[in-house]
């Protein structure tokens, strides 16, 4: 009974694991739900992360979950987004996507301009810094961007306004190996359209 159920087994992983390379995207209409992830905490994580020590098939799964669940769904174009002034950054403790107290106040902040500009949609990118896996960093990113959508939908903000986007590692502000450096790349990126 066992063999018959590794044989599954290991043939999803590499097809996760595999599929997890390219940036996940999810349209707004898989958000999670307003009251799961508002106020300054937004729910913990496994102790594994950014640091590397997780393995990359927890976080491939999400990933490619995400991405796969949105393949019936029009996904967003991130060229046709672009930053505003008005809207500004998150950043993210080391291997964490709870929304820290200091960014609750950027994120309202964001909240009303998005509320005085309905007719603009918003796309959330997830970055990580370097530390990690390629495959759990995009995961990481993916769950930061979700933890800002929840906390915009929870202050009113509809979720069909929102995609999300990880990019994990791969666009980090800063290349330098430093603790500042990394903590600059742990963010999620806000971008702007009008409808």
């Amino acid at each position: 009974m066992r063999r018959v159920l590794l044989v599954p087994a290991a043939l999803l992983f590499l097809v996760v694991s595999g599929c997890a390379k390219q940036p996940a995207t999810m349209p707004a209409t898989a958000a999670p739900a307003p009251g799961a992830s508002s106020g300054s905490t937004v729910g913990s994580r496994p102790a594994a992360a950014e640091s590397g020590m997780g393995a990359g098939g927890a976080g491939a799964g999400a990933t490619a979950g995400s991405a796969a669940g949105s393949a019936s769904t029009a996904r967003p174009l991130p060229r046709d987004f672009m930053a505003n002034a008005a809207i500004k950054d998150i950043n993210f403790d080391f291997d964490k996507y709870d929304i820290r107290p200091v960014d609750t106040k950027i994120l309202d902040a964001n909240a009303a301009w998005l509320k005085s500009n309905p007719r603009s949609l918003l796309l959330i990118e997830g970055h990580a810094d370097e530390r990690g896996t390629p495959e759990y960093n995009l995961a990481l990113g993916e769950r930061r961007a979700k933890a800002a959508m929840g906390y915009l939908v929870a202050l009113g903000i509809l979720a069909n306004r929102i995609s999300i986007i990880s990019y994990g590692q791969e666009q980090g502000l800063c290349k330098e190996h430093s603790e500042a450096c990394w903590a600059r790349n742990r963010r999620d990126h806000f971008l702007v359209k009008p409808e």
